[in-house]
């Protein structure tokens, strides 16, 4: 298994698991749903590269990188990590959101890509712990979280709010 960052030789496939997506599910937007392929080639694709090193962006834009978790030639999931948090992240989404395809879940991709993905951020984001948030009836993110070293460090009506020590 291995983590690739968002590229151009994986466009097809890229696109093919991206717009595949809920818009939102389990609290994983994702607003180039159903997109086509060359809509996705000639804006998306770019837009998301560049959001690792964004120009002209609004004051409260946070960095962003993207990754696709890969199991030989199959690309089973998602993972971005946000290079820092502003309040609303801290309070919010956190540094890292993720996705596994549907027909791929509960083989333990969840977990492994997770673990990969907290191994990045440790050298990306300031901050002491990597922030996340689980929707509290996602038991599946819930012990995927827990498994990559997290603690439930609050929580609302609907979040577990979760840190994992850097």
């Amino acid at each position: 298994m291995e983590l690739r960052k968002i590229n151009t030789a994986d466009a097809l496939a890229q696109w093919e698991f991206t717009t595949a997506l809920p818009a939102d599910e389990n609290g994983f937007t994702n607003p180039y749903h159903g997109v086509s392929y060359e809509e996705y080639s000639r804006t998306v694709l770019p837009a998301l590269i560049s959001y690792e090193h964004p120009v002209n962006m609004p004051d409260w834009f946070v960095p962003e990188s993207v990754y696709y978790l890969w199991d030989g030639d199959c690309l089973v999931g998602e993972f971005r990590i946000r290079h820092h948090l502003t309040e609303a992240l801290r309070e919010g989404a956190g540094h890292i959101g993720y996705s596994i395809r549907k027909d791929k879940r509960g083989q333990g991709y969840g977990t492994a890509g997770l673990k990969l993905t907290v191994d990045i951020a440790k050298t990306i984001v300031p901050e002491t712990e990597i922030y996340l948030r689980v929707n509290r009836d996602n038991t599946a993110s819930q012990k995927v979280t827990l498994k990559n070293g997290a603690y439930i460090s609050g929580e609302d009506e609907t979040h577990l709010f979760m840190r994992i020590p850097k």
